[in-house]
């Protein structure tokens, strides 16, 4: 087998007490929930793992949203990657940054340094893509990051904060006006919670404003919102938005995005807020390859995850486009990436057992849930559609069972149930001063 480091002892030296020079070395970039289950599902098998990520925890992202928006704390969300897996002696978790991957050498680049491997797991997920519009990103942040969601949930909160003290009022609309691009689970999901914010919350907290005026405006390129989800689910949800008082626009799509709000289909939406919940891209790791991969970086792989002509490189979870869903693409939900990353363990395992490999990846389809507000979900099982407050209890048994440990599932329920129980908001802390690295894009208005 191959030596775990080259160029640099420091790295080498944090590990060289754990590395068997017998067993293969398995080296999974990303600890999301595909790079997480990958590494948990070879706890008993006869290699040693490498789990590399650029932070020091494992974050439910299905859940962002309720950061940003002010529901729940970071730490409820997020649990140390090292704390997780502390009883898998075979596995290192090391906090670094892959700048490369070369495949011939077989080694991941991080800085000067080179981690050797056996097996390479990319699982390295996806980051938010502007549709050629990188410039757009300063004013519309996406939440793919739990920096992404307090980033979201200062701007949110300061908006109100400066709309109090502003003396010009066409300021204000500017400042209660939340626009959304994107109407998939994320951006329908954020709508109804800023929308309940706004309306509910923070309805008798300020003195000359009246927060329940916010405009909230849900934009959709396509046809519908929810484009996943069956059509009657789609018009069920917009129902559900339109009464929280949420504008939704389907059928035309944002061309111009700047501090002051977007241009729709000509038409100038001022804005002070700007949400971007429209498209992602997924991480460098094609280009490190130099692999085929289609139009948002996915890399195209095999049947069992492989990537072609590296029978032991696998791309997995938002990193890798594969077609394991009834001959459609698996789609990039929680899921999908933690059955690819079982089922990638399962294939290096027999490998090196010298078994026989799994069949070829299918992707087992769970159902689809959304949440849009207070009470109010829509779920699909396939077999059986559901909508109102039974989707909704769904929803929140589905979520509070899948955080990662007991803690952080007690802790969410007696948020969820203070919040729904007295309209309030915990998390409705400003970290930063209006000029520090999580600052809006635009001046805080001066007192009247």
């Amino acid at each position: 087998m191959r030596r775990p480091f080259a160029r640099g002892a420091s790295l080498s030296q944090s590990i060289h007490t754990i590395t068997a020079a017998a067993r293969p070395r398995v080296v999974i970039i990303g600890g999301g929930f595909s790079g997480l289950s990958a590494a948990r599902a070879l706890a008993r098998a006869p290699v040693d793992v490498s789990l590399i990520d650029r932070h020091n925890y494992h974050l439910f992202q299905p859940l962002l949203y309720q950061v940003a928006t002010a529901a729940l704390a970071p730490n409820t969300i997020a649990a140390p990657i090292r704390a997780i897996l502390h009883s898998q002696v075979n596995v290192t978790v090391l906090m670094e940054t892959v700048t490369g991957i070369d495949a011939v050498d077989r080694s991941v680049q991080i800085g000067e340094q080179c981690l050797h491997y056996d097996f390479l797991v990319i699982a390295t997920g996806a980051r938010h893509a502007y549709f050629g519009h990188p410039e757009w990103e300063r004013f519309a942040p996406g939440i793919k990051t739990l920096a992404d969601a307090l980033t979201i949930r200062q701007r949110v909160l300061v908006a109100f904060e400066a709309a109090e003290i502003s003396a010009e009022q066409s300021e204000r609309r500017r400042l209660l006006n939340f626009v959304l691009v994107g109407a998939g689970p994320t951006g329908v999901e954020l709508a109804g919670a800023i929308a309940e914010l706004a309306k509910a919350s923070l309805v008798h907290d300020f003195r000359e404003i009246d927060p329940s005026e916010a405009r909230i405006i849900l934009i959709e390129a396509g046809p519908r919102i929810l484009p996943s989800f069956p059509a009657r689910l789609s018009a069920c949800a917009q129902q559900t938005l339109e009464k929280l008082g949420v504008e939704v626009r389907v059928g035309k799509a944002v061309t111009l995005c700047d501090a002051d709000g977007v241009v729709l289909a000509g038409e100038r939406i001022e804005a002070r807020n700007i949400l971007w919940a429209a498209g992602v891209a997924a991480s460098p790791a094609a280009t490190w390859l130099h692999v085929a991969a289609d139009r948002a970086g996915r890399i195209e792989v095999l049947d069992d995850l492989s990537i072609p002509n590296h029978p032991e490189i696998f791309a997995i979870g938002d990193t890798c486009i594969s077609k394991s869903w009834e001959g459609k693409p698996a789609p990039g939900i929680a899921p999908a990436a933690k059955q690819m990353g079982r089922y990638t363990a399962a294939v290096i395992r027999a490998r090196v057992e010298g078994a026989s490999p799994p069949p070829p990846f299918r992707y087992r389809h769970q159902g689809s849930l959304a949440t849009i507000g207070r009470n109010k979900a829509i779920v699909d099982f396939g077999w059986i559609t559901l909508s109102g407050r039974f989707a909704w209890l769904l929803w929140v048994f589905a979520h509070i069972y899948f955080l990662i440990g007991f803690r952080s599932r007690i802790v969410v329920a007696l948020d969820w149930l203070w919040a729904y129980v007295t309209f309030r908001r915990g998390a409705r802390i400003i970290l930063a001063e209006t000029g520090g690295a999580m600052a809006q894009p635009w001046p805080m208005p001066q007192r009247p």
